[in-house]
Order: C-alpha cells, then structure tokens, then sequence
C-alpha cells in the first residue's frame, strides 16, 4: 500500500493528514471550516484516495494558515506515499466541468515543485475563504509533494469552479501515480 501520515504543530496550528493512493475515496475531514471539508471530499472521492484530515488552526484570527498548513502536510504525506515513484505514470491532464465551469489540471510527479494557475475566483470570499487563497493553497501542496501542476479554470460561479478544480487535481493526481509494475522510475535520469 502506497499510504503515508504527516503531522505538524506550530503555535498556529495542528494538523495530521494521512493518505492512501490506492484507496476507495473514503474521506474524513475535520479542518473547522465546512467548506474546506467539501472540497477535500470531492478531492478524494474522485481521485479515489482514502484520505483523512485533522486541523485545528487559529481560525479566530481568519483561516490563511490553517489553509496553507494544511497544503504543506498535505504535500508532504503526497509527496512520501509516492515514494521513489517507481512505476508511476508522471504525467497526466484532465478537464472536469461542473455546470457553467470548467477546470483543467495537468500534473508532472516527477520530484519538481512548481504551480502555474490560472483563473479567478473573483473578489469576494468563498464561504469565507479568500479567493486568492485556493492558489496558496496548492502552491503549498505542490512545493511539498515536488509536484509541477498547471492549474486552468473558468465559470461564473465561484462555488463550482473551486470544487471542479479539486475535483480535477483529484482525477489527475491518480492518474498521475497510478503504477504499472512492469515499468521501472519513469525518468531518464534514472530517478525523479
């Protein structure tokens, strides 16, 4: 089983995640913020990762590092469960529509961190999440998993399309550490 926990405890924060790739899509997430629990279970429902988070941030002062706390052990427990990558996929791209919006995610497993994003989600809050915060958010998680992600969405509802971009990167993240036992590190440079 490619599964992995991470925690980590600051005096802003405590969060432990833990993570299955070859899961069900069984989710439990409790992050004291209702909105953030969906969206991690349309994450892990449709990229079929058992996946549990607990966070417990300072919430009172307003939700930036509980979010991004949570992206960093997130990334970290990705980044682990994938390992050596050894017969992994790498790469993959899809695009998930939910109503009027769409998202595109293409991912690259293979052991560099960087995030290109593109769209808006306008400039009010999303169930109080700063729109600004859903990048830092996977900007976060890619640095720690050494993803490359290139993240596209459009719509007119900031609702769907912030859940049509989890959604996405659920999808591509399995298709992209989906493992073929007869392929050896896919890298040139014989590791990721």
């Amino acid at each position: 089983m490619r599964c992995f926990e991470k925690s980590r405890k600051t005096k802003e924060t405590d969060i432990s995640v833990w993570i299955d790739l070859d899961g069900k899509g069984i989710v439990k997430a409790d992050t004291g913020i209702p909105f953030l629990d969906h969206m991690f279970d349309a994450f892990g429902r449709h990229g079929m990762f058992d996946l549990t988070i607990k966070a417990k941030g300072d919430l009172d002062v307003d939700c930036h590092h509980t979010v991004e706390d949570i992206g960093i052990v997130l990334g970290k427990a990705i980044g682990e469960a994938i390992g050596d990558g050894k017969g992994i996929a790498r790469f993959s791209h899809t695009a998930v529509p939910m109503d009027e919006s769409i998202a595109y995610v293409t991912l690259d497993c293979g052991g560099r961190a960087y995030l290109v994003m593109n769209g808006s989600l306008g400039e009010y809050p999303v169930s109080g999440i700063p729109g600004d915060l859903l990048e830092h958010f996977f900007y976060s998680l890619c640095s720690n998993a050494d993803i490359t992600a290139h993240i596209a969405f459009e719509g007119k509802n900031a609702h769907h399309k912030c859940e049509a971009v989890f959604k996405a990167f659920g999808v591509a993240l399995r298709a992209a550490t989906r493992v073929d036992p007869d392929k050896g590190i896919p890298s040139t440079k014989g590791q990721l």
